[in-house]
């Protein structure tokens, strides 16, 4: 059987020449050069950010028409889509179906490697299907080596209907950036261990995802400054962070924030519309509902009552 051409092997599944004696080396040397590996990651998202700019645009644009946003992958890929996914709530305060995480052979596939699911493309459709995908919303197809049938079905499926598609993938020119409307491909290189690309490529794509989701939504006013006003404080860390965004972004102390967040509910949005306008909760929740969940808007919809 003739060598397979260099040429031919995805980036994503080449041999680093940095990393060839790694299995030779001592501890410290292994992790010294994975971290020299990892800091090439930041330098290759720096250089695709225009493309994550205007991916991010184009979601905001379906989202605030009523849209949602989806990602679709398998293995690594699929397992970073449906963190960032769960993220969302909890973060933003935005309800669960906003953003959805597709992966290859279901949520069984978050805990136990179902490889053989990605490679048919039919099934990929058939998911994004099956989760109501259409025209209104944005699909982001993740595949490291940019070839995963199952992954580019989906993105061929949904760009069908008219939905905005995008792809993160780190091997340059594969099939997916041709699926997808809008390509967003770090270059990271060759992987420290020849083709595990839960390792530089799985870095890069989480950094963009957490680019997409975070700037889409700043975009689409939950957060002030830097501050997640639409938090959800369900545990005592977050409701400690709660107090301190309602502390600063309404000029309370500790003992008058925690009262304010009491009155309203647990509710940090409502608490901040409360604290701002001085309505009641019934009114505050009520704007807050009109407003489409951002907290500004919903100030500046009330005017304040002493």
């Amino acid at each position: 059987m003739a060598a397979e051409n260099p040429s031919e092997i995805p980036v994503t599944e080449q041999e680093n020449p940095r990393t060839r004696e790694i299995s030779h080396l001592p501890t410290a040397e292994v992790v010294r050069l994975m971290n020299e590996e990892d800091a090439r990651v930041a330098v290759a998202v720096g250089r695709v950010l225009p493309e994550v700019a205007r991916a991010v645009d184009a979601i905001v644009e379906r989202l605030r028409a009523g849209g949602r946003l989806f990602y679709v992958g398998t293995g690594t890929s699929g397992r970073l889509g449906v963190l960032d996914a769960s993220e969302c709530p909890p973060t933003f305060g935005v309800p669960p179906e906003l953003v959805q995480g597709i992966i290859a052979g279901g949520y069984e596939a978050l805990y136990r490697a179902t490889e053989a699911s990605e490679d048919d493309r039919g099934a990929g459709a058939r998911d994004a299907g099956a989760r109501g995908v259409g025209a209104g919303d944005a699909l982001v197809g993740i595949a490291a080596s940019g070839r995963t049938p199952y992954t580019i079905g989906a993105v061929e499926y949904a760009r069908g209907l008219g939905a905005f598609t995008a792809a993160v993938t780190c091997a340059p020119d594969s099939p997916i950036t041709r699926a997808a409307e809008i390509a967003i491909v770090p270059v990271v290189g060759p992987e420290v261990l020849a083709g595990s690309t839960r390792l530089k490529a799985g870095t890069a794509q989480k950094l963009v995802l957490n680019m997409i989701s975070t700037a889409a939504m700043i975009r689409l006013g939950y957060v002030a400054g830097n501050r997640m006003t639409n938090l959800q404080p369900r545990n005592l860390k977050l409701r400690a962070r709660a107090l301190r965004i309602l502390g600063a972004e309404a000029g309370l102390d500790d003992a008058a924030a925690r009262e304010a967040l009491e009155r309203a509910g647990g509710d940090l949005r409502v608490a901040l519309i409360m604290s701002k306008t001085g309505r009641p909760r019934d009114e505050a929740r009520a704007a807050l509902e009109a407003a489409g969940w951002v907290v500004a808007r919903a100030v500046e919809e009330l005017p304040r009552r002493d």
